[in-house]
């Protein structure tokens, strides 16, 4: 079978009604994000930070996962299919897609600040005072401004595998995550699925100017259909 590898954004989690990253005047939620998504923020206010995030928590149980979710699982019927995000949110799981790569971290997960790799999952609210068991505090497993994003070279490793490249949702303008694409093999061919691209389509890249429920609906109906047949 041949290989997908998936790259989305928050655009493709914004259609569950999960909001973006930031809005146009840089805050997130009201805030500034380096208040709440930065070491030093976490240092200076743990509790705005640990507040900010079970908000975050607590909308995530409220949401289902769209279309878009459910159309990238079917394609593991006929395609070997890895997923990179950058959303901390669980929605492609819960769409039941098995091979997801967080770059940016997990929302119900917390990890220690003694040891990075002591991680749990948590859905519930994280307080000032939840430790881990060397008597330190919890900290949300999330990937901050400042923080190295661990995951990547997991990431570059399997779109380097691609024979086919997705990417939903993201301007794909912010590094390091904008970096993958270049990673791909000279014979992979890439599809740009967003309502407005801020890029030009070339030989190995084709654009589908939709909204990420109806495009990637669009696609995957294309790339089984193609499999089907055989090509």
């Amino acid at each position: 079978m041949k290989n997908i590898v998936v790259l989305t954004g928050a655009g493709i989690s914004a259609e569950s009604g999960i909001k973006t990253f930031r809005d146009d005047d840089g805050l997130w939620e009201g805030h500034d994000v380096m208040q709440v998504a930065s070491p030093l923020g976490f240092k200076n206010n743990p509790e705005l930070v640990l507040d900010f995030y079970n908000q975050r928590r607590r909308q995530l149980k409220q949401v289902e996962p769209n279309a878009a979710h459910l159309a990238l699982k079917e394609l593991e019927e006929q395609y070997n299919v890895s997923i990179i995000t950058q959303n901390v949110d669980d929605l492609h799981e819960r769409a039941g897609s098995e091979n997801v790569v967080h770059l940016h971290g997990e929302l119900f997960k917390v990890r220690s600040t003694f040891d990075k790799e002591l991680i749990f999952d948590w859905k519930e609210d994280l307080n000032v005072g939840d430790f881990c068991e060397f008597n330190s505090q919890l900290r949300p497993h999330i990937v901050w401004f400042g923080e190295q994003v661990p995951l990547l070279e997991t990431a570059a490793l399997e779109v380097e595998k691609a024979d086919i490249l997705i990417i939903i949702g993201t301007s794909m303008q912010v590094y390091p995550a904008a970096g993958l694409k270049d990673f791909a093999p000279p014979h992979c061919q890439m599809y740009f699925i967003d309502p407005q691209p801020a890029i030009t389509e070339t030989k190995n890249l084709s654009i589908i100017a939709e909204n990420a429920s109806t495009g990637v609906k669009k696609l995957v109906e294309q790339l089984l259909d193609v499999s089907s047949d055989g090509v």
